[in-house]
């Protein structure tokens, strides 16, 4: 198991980083929850690792806090929760985050996120209402303390000479869909608007913070 990886960031995007470690370079994906935090390129960055492996695929993905790894791996144990929808619950809510919304019962908070229907996320509820009991003796920081997607989305740093395209890309990569992307971007759009202020206005109108 992979548990840890310590190195030099190489590239990153929203999604996926490549960290180049004793000569090796690892593609690891991660959610926006971590690409948030990731330091410059060419600078070391830590990243707290799962390693999944499955017959038609070997993955690898990493986590800027250990307890949003540790959470990561609590949502993959729930019936119907893979790794894709794991990262993407953990790209819209860290792990603080997430913890308060089981805690206050909030299935309108989780039906927001892209792939949770109503029935995942009473599910979610339900299951991971016992189990973030294990996540005790971690640091979970205040809702003072937490950063939301929507108010870092500014630290992305994409630029291009399409900002629209690159909003509506980056929420695809998020897990929503390109109507829904489309939708968002288009509804808070004006002239002049760089793709993180379009990425960041689409977010906080579909996401929780």
């Amino acid at each position: 198991m992979i548990g840890r990886i310590r190195g030099t960031l190489v590239e990153k995007t929203p999604g996926q980083a490549l960290v180049e470690c004793a000569g090796l370079g690892y593609e690891i994906d991660i959610p926006y929850t971590t690409f948030f935090h990731l330091p410059d390129v060419d600078q070391e960055v830590i990243l707290h690792t799962h390693f999944a492996v499955r017959e038609d695929a070997q993955s690898l993905f990493g986590f800027a806090s250990k307890l949003d790894r540790d959470l990561f791996r609590l949502l993959i144990k729930v019936n119907g929760v893979g790794p894709k929808m794991a990262v993407g619950i953990l790209s819209g809510l860290d792990a603080a985050q997430f913890i308060r919304v089981v805690e206050a019962r909030d299935a309108s908070a989780l039906v927001k996120l892209p792939g949770v229907g109503k029935k995942t996320a009473e599910r979610l509820l339900i299951e991971m209402a016992d189990r973030i009991g294990q996540l005790e003796g971690q640091f979970i920081p205040s809702s003072a303390d937490t950063v939301a997607p929507s108010d870092v989305v500014s630290t992305i740093g994409m630029h291009g000479p399409d900002p629209r395209e690159e909003a509506e890309a980056a929420l695809i990569a998020l897990g929503y869909k390109p109507q829904e992307a489309s939708k968002a971007v288009s509804r808070i759009a004006e002239e002049g608007m760089s793709s993180e202020e379009l990425i960041r206005l689409a977010l906080k109108n579909m996401i929780p913070a």
